[in-house]
């Protein structure tokens, strides 16, 4: 992918702390805390500005943006806001950073603070202390939550870095089939280590999530424990590999399934089923259409072999492995697929004694339809 220069990565960020700002204005809020921590990572930083990594940021409600960074070299490197102080000049305290930016501020002008809604009340009890002549909020449908639907529609940058992911995981789709025809991967260690180094090699950050290899004995969790081992991958039967690749932030995520040797009727028709819930579901992922018709229309497909799909048939991805919307029933039928999502399909069976069947690719919807934008397959080995 092209990448945008200096300025142009300045307005990306400026636009969307413009956005949420409007909101701030429009629900009266005067200025929201984000904070990024090993015990509760928060997207919203990278989303807002860039840095990647430990920090706390202000948002006022004139846009305008503090950035208190643990790495501060880092953030001078990848981050783009309006201000930047050090963590340590308040003591790797982000009670006292907020603290002391608040009530020396300018641009903190409505007295109303919004906290991140998984703030431990404890913790809430000491921002109300210490802010004392402010109204301190923490609750839901608030800014934080706006923030999160409101990243269910990609910018062009976003998509663009998505698709990299994407092509990248492909590659790394295309590596694995032709090692394991040759005899290059033996074991699901193999596998998962290789996919930690094409990703590497092609400037991927890392993976999206601990990959999931697991062979026939195993195939039949939806999410194998452990992750993957030193088992043979592929074996005859049923073998599942479950990956994806971050770039720039944002992270693919792509299932194959791997048909060893001669399988039973019944193991055929699990695999069947699934390639046609995959064809039947992706003729739904188109705009206006409701997120609700596609996971049902899956779960009729199934229910008429007598088997039921245990997750949902996908979710959105982005600077989070699972982001919303997720595509299941239990989503309002108002809902509806829109363009810039970029969401899983991915239906899969499992059974204890024929193993399991998954088959998950990355679609974005588009103004006239939809973009599969990675090429999981279901692979067949003689």
């Amino acid at each position: 992918m092209r990448i945008p220069s200096t300025e142009e990565m300045k307005k990306i960020y400026a636009d969307r702390r413009i956005k949420i700002a409007d909101f701030m204005k429009n629900s009266g809020t005067g200025a929201a805390i984000f904070i990024d921590k090993e015990e509760h990572r928060e997207p919203a930083i990278r989303y807002l500005t860039g840095h990647p990594s430990d920090a706390v940021l202000l948002i006022f409600d004139d846009a305008y943006s503090v950035l208190i960074p643990w790495d501060v070299n880092l953030a001078k490197k990848e981050s783009f806001c309006d201000k930047m102080i050090p963590y340590t000049k308040y003591g790797n305290s982000a009670l006292e950073a907020v603290k002391t930016n608040l009530n020396t501020n300018s641009h903190f002008q409505n007295k109303k603070v919004e906290l991140p809604p998984s703030t431990p009340y404890p913790e809430f009890l000491k921002y109300v202390d210490i802010l004392s002549d402010c109204d301190v909020r923490c609750h839901e449908n608030g800014v934080h939550e706006h923030l999160v639907y409101s990243r269910m529609i990609k910018d062009d940058y976003e998509i663009a870095c998505t698709k990299e992911a994407a092509r990248i995981g492909d590659i790394i789709i295309d590596d694995i089939e032709e090692k394991i025809t040759t005899g290059g991967i033996k074991t699901e260690t193999d596998a998962a280590l290789l996919i930690e180094q094409v990703c590497r090699e092609n400037g991927c950050e890392r993976t999206g999530f601990d990959t999931l290899a697991a062979g026939p004995s195993r195939s039949w969790a939806i999410h194998c424990f452990p992750n993957y081992t030193a088992a043979k991958w592929p074996d005859n039967g049923l073998s599942i590999l479950d990956f994806g690749v971050v770039y720039n932030g944002y992270t693919s995520d792509t299932t194959v399934t791997v048909v060893k040797g001669k399988i039973t009727p019944e193991q055929e028709k699990l695999v069947n089923l699934v390639q046609k819930a995959a064809d039947d579901c992706l003729k739904l992922y188109k705009p206006e259409t409701p997120v609700h018709d596609a996971a049902a229309k899956a779960d009729t497909l199934f229910a008429a072999a007598k088997r039921k799909m245990p997750h949902t048939l996908g979710h959105a991805i982005g600077l989070e492995i699972h982001e919303q919307p997720h595509i299941s029933t239990k989503m309002p039928p108002n809902l509806l697929f829109q363009p810039g999502m970029i969401v899983t399909l991915e239906p899969g069976l499992y059974d204890p004694e024929l193993g399991g069947c998954r088959l998950e690719n990355d679609v974005l919807i588009t103004k006239t339809g939809n973009e599969v934008i990675t090429h999981s397959r279901i692979i067949r080995i003689p």
